[in-house]
């Protein structure tokens, strides 16, 4: 049982550091399964992979907490009625960023949860995850030899219509086929329409507050629907995932910030490359030899 614990604080570290780099959680966790094998059931390791991501999120939410919070108290403002009461407790510019986070988040809501269980069965394989690693990391080396060169016309989250977000939400949509990487099709997404590399960065932990909060919850409803249960080695399993997460993720979101900042995702394309190629040979040339 202690070796759970360990395995479950080494899949925080790897969904920590995954989930905000645009390089496929999902591709680091299905090479992560072949040699981690935790003594729980199938169904509590399938929902731990997903509510783990919990962690990440509270590090998104601990360090743009300024950037977040929608409230405030305006001893200035002197309107009355209802317009008063938004001047003097409300933070407009943040309010319209959720509004367009909402707006985002509708095709993976309306269309994703849907297929939620249709995807799982018959996408998360090694072929599938290996052809959207290498996919979408030539997109993104192409990306930054063209549109990464241009000067981006949107410097500031506040810039950022509702139109756009649609377009962003779509791309994030698209990364509901594992391999992809939420955050990496978001910030591809964002940087074709014109936003900077910040922002993209930005406004993809942004969304990814409301998604992944979802994401797991579904989860776990679904977990307790179908019968299944904590035991209180389980339930420290996974505070254990979630508080490794969310150290590491801490450091991981401080990073991008500051490495976008000087340097474009050409990086992170080449290893998308090379870790799909990795996926490939070990499950259709390593695996079938042992």
């Amino acid at each position: 049982m202690l070796l759970d614990y360990l395995f479950a604080a080494l899949l925080g570290v790897i969904e920590g550091i995954t989930e905000w780099l645009p390089i496929s959680s999902t591709g680091h966790l299905i090479l992560a399964d072949e040699f981690i094998h935790m003594s729980t059931s199938d169904a509590f390791k399938e929902m731990f992979d997903v509510v783990i991501q919990f962690g990440a999120i509270l590090a998104v939410v601990v360090i743009f907490w300024s950037k977040l919070w929608p409230f405030r108290i305006n001893r200035d403002a002197c309107g009355s009625g209802v317009s008063g009461l938004v001047d003097r407790y409300c933070r407009k510019d943040v309010w319209d960023m959720w509004f367009h986070v909402l707006v985002a988040i509708v095709p993976s809501a309306v269309i994703g949860l849907p297929l939620d269980d249709w995807m799982t069965e018959h996408l998360h394989n090694p072929p599938v995850v290996s052809a959207m690693l290498i996919l979408y990391g030539v997109f993104f080396v192409r990306m930054e030899s063209t549109v990464g060169k241009r000067r981006p016309q949107v410097r500031r989250i506040g810039q950022i219509n509702y139109r756009m977000a649609l377009f962003i939400g779509l791309f994030q949509f698209l990364a509901l086929v594992p391999g992809t990487s939420r955050s990496g099709a978001t910030i591809l997404g964002a940087m074709l329409i014109g936003c900077s590399r910040t922002v993209a960065a930005e406004f993809t932990f942004f969304l990814a507050v409301p998604t992944m909060a979802g994401a797991s919850l579904v989860k776990v409803v679904k977990f307790l629907a179908d019968g299944g249960g904590f035991s209180g080695s389980e339930v420290g399993i996974l505070l254990t995932g979630c508080a490794v997460a969310f150290a590491v993720s801490m450091l991981c979101i401080r990073f991008l910030m500051n490495y976008v900042k000087k340097h474009d995702f050409k990086v992170f394309g080449w290893y998308r490359i090379g870790l799909g190629a990795l996926v490939l040979a070990y499950f259709y040339l390593l695996k079938p030899a042992l």
